[in-house]
């Protein structure tokens, strides 16, 4: 079992299919990104669901960065998938292609069997920890 994403015009993912493996040989099919962007009438690219952040998760080749997603877009000049840009003020790291806010976010708080992470204020553009529970 393959995945595949389905790109609109400015290659942003709209979806993503289950499909036959590359390996899986059927006559008049030679590519299954063009079979199935053909039938889906969108460019079709392989993704693999073992991949995130440029790392197999079992110690394998990682494939097009990292495993796609709606609205994840794909970068031709990289063969990558990269995901969507979460606040305004984070910029894109060219050499991981994962998205660095302005502050690098602080270590996690641990207390009583629980944890607290910050999170992103856009507004203030500053980490902020949740009330406590």
């Amino acid at each position: 079992m393959a995945h595949y994403a389905l790109l609109d015009e400015n290659n942003v993912v709209t979806q993503v299919i289950v499909g036959r493996d590359e390996d899986d040989l059927v006559e008049g099919v030679t590519s299954w990104e063009d079979y199935y962007g053909a039938r889906h009438g969108q460019t079709c690219k392989r993704t693999s669901y073992n991949t995130l952040d440029g790392r197999h998760r079992f110690g394998g080749t990682p494939f097009r960065h990292t495993y796609a997603g709606i609205g994840y877009s794909y970068d031709e000049d990289r063969d990558a998938f990269i995901p969507p840009q979460p606040f305004p003020s984070w910029t894109l790291n060219e050499s991981t292609l994962e998205w660095e806010p302005p502050t690098p976010q602080p270590d996690p708080r641990f207390h009583d069997d629980d944890v607290d992470v910050a999170l992103w204020d856009e507004e203030t553009l500053t980490w902020v920890w949740p009330p406590p529970a």
